[in-house]
């Protein structure tokens, strides 16, 4: 199954006739050729209802089990853009209870968690773009979350609520560091007390009261300690601007890179990120966790929690997982963002590409 599978994807990418497919051809070119080799049988309506309506809704397509809808697809031509069809397609799977939406126009493909709220096109659990991500990646995505076996035994509706949330707690967490900050700069002396307080406890067993610490940090004896504020990891300089980047031309495979006068080879971009990742972290083993927090124009890309990134690798010698799933340009872009992270220079980083 697999490697027919990831026979197809390549020809998805190689074949330039796919891209000028209208509707009705990618239905039957493209998606209902991917859902059976996915084990689902097309000439079975109990398993793939065309047409499935209810309620004077439809869908392009219902997969069934037990005679129960486990999963919605939509199907668009090649070029149109998804978002008009999303609303629809959403409010439909909530009402019919189906836990995996799809919308896709046979190159892209959004994956949708209908019961769990995420409606919108940054709130799929999972993007799958034919030309931009290798055909391994791909198949393995179709197989956990559009085959046969993993729809009908639960574990690709598991598998995408868990994306989900951890998405979403990711978010969160983004949003609510930088108001959880300006509350404690707000009465920084009032957190360091109730800090203090408690590292005091979990020393020697006994609890201080809040006006002895607050005592203390006032006296001569807590000045002579000479404690550094605490401070977040910070890079020494801004991003600069990414005038190469701007330059780039999209098509380039790259071979090697040179970093502060050292080359290193390199068969794809993927390798690039991944080894200038390596780099820094064997320079800057203190800071380097705090790429997780780097700010950059893609959504999670750095994270520990492999699920809440749509394509992760971990970086050598880490626990941190980067998102891969990346243009060559935004992997470029984001290779310098990493290196002005630690201070150093764009004119630190070039490469050999063609």
């Amino acid at each position: 199954m697999m490697e027919n599978l990831l026979e197809f994807i390549k020809k998805l990418q190689s074949d330039k006739r796919f891209s000028s497919f209208d509707e009705v051809a990618t239905k039957q070119g493209i998606v209902l050729k991917i859902l059976s080799l996915v084990e689902w049988d097309p000439f079975d309506i109990d398993e793939i209802q065309p047409e499935y309506a209810m309620g004077g809704k439809r869908v392009d397509f219902s997969l069934r089990s037990n005679n129960s809808n486990k999963v919605f697809i939509v199907v668009e031509k090649v070029e149109k853009n998804l978002k008009n069809s999303r609303e629809q397609l959403m409010d439909f799977a909530a009402k019919e209870d189906v836990k995996i939406a799809v919308l896709t126009n046979g190159l892209t493909w959004w994956f949708f968690s209908p019961h769990l709220g995420g409606a919108s096109e940054e709130e799929n659990f999972l993007r799958i773009q034919i030309n931009e991500q290798t055909p391994e990646q791909i198949a393995q995505r179709f197989l956990e979350f559009l085959s046969k076996r993993s729809v009908v035994s639960g574990k690709a509706a598991e598998a995408a609520e868990n994306i989900f949330q951890a998405k979403q707690k990711a978010i969160l967490i983004k949003e609510y560091l930088p108001k959880a900050w300006q509350e404690i700069m707000k009465e920084p002396e009032k957190w360091l007390i109730d800090i203090v307080v408690k590292v005091t406890e979990r020393l020697c067993g006994y609890k201080p009261d809040k006006e002895t610490v607050k005592n203390f940090l006032s006296s001569d004896a807590a000045i002579k300690l000479n404690i550094p504020p605490l401070r977040k990891p910070e890079p020494t300089s801004k991003p600069q601007e990414k005038k190469s980047v701007q330059e780039f031309s999209p098509g380039k495979s790259i071979h090697a890179f040179t970093f502060k006068e050292k080359k290193h080879m390199v068969k794809s971009w993927k390798a690039m990120l991944l080894k200038v990742c390596e780099l820094m972290n064997e320079e800057h083993k203190d800071k380097f966790e705090f790429l997780i927090n780097l700010s950059t124009q893609e959504q999670g890309v750095f994270s520990k929690d492999e699920h809440s990134i749509l394509i992760p690798e971990k970086i050598p010698g880490t626990d941190i997982y980067v998102n891969v799933a990346l243009t060559p340009k935004a992997t470029l872009a984001l290779c310098y963002e990493v290196i002005s992270a630690f201070g150093y220079k764009e004119t630190d980083l070039s490469i050999e590409a063609e």
